[in-house]
């Protein structure tokens, strides 16, 4: 006797099948629209830098933290894609992220 599923609205099957290939290539770090932002959002009231749009692998992403935490004399840490650095270091992730090949931009206020 076959266990019966519950409807799932996103259920492997129904997506398109252009959705469906991994083999993408990836953009290169010059098309990326990577966003540097203050924010205290659910930090306790600190204030971190939150660097976002990286398309990128994990490892890529981790030698990157370590390049901007180097750059800014600060800690940070990666969350879900989200490079965050502690305290207001927007200026030293957008001079950093350049010299990597990245365009980043300032987003927020």
């Amino acid at each position: 006797m076959q266990r019966q599923r519950g409807w799932q609205e996103f259920s492997p099957l129904a997506r398109p099948a252009s959705a469906s290939s991994p083999q993408q290539e990836p953009t290169p770090r010059a098309q990326q629209r990577v966003r540097v932002q203050r924010s205290k959002a659910g930090k306790g009231g600190k204030l971190v830098t939150a660097i976002t749009g990286l398309e990128a692998e994990e490892g890529e992403l981790k030698a990157l933290l370590k390049q901007l935490k180097a750059a800014a004399g600060t800690g940070g840490t990666l969350k879900a894609g989200v490079i965050e650095l502690q305290g207001d270091q927007v200026a030293a992730a957008l001079t950093a992220l350049q010299q990597a090949g990245y365009r980043p931009r300032q987003a927020g206020g």
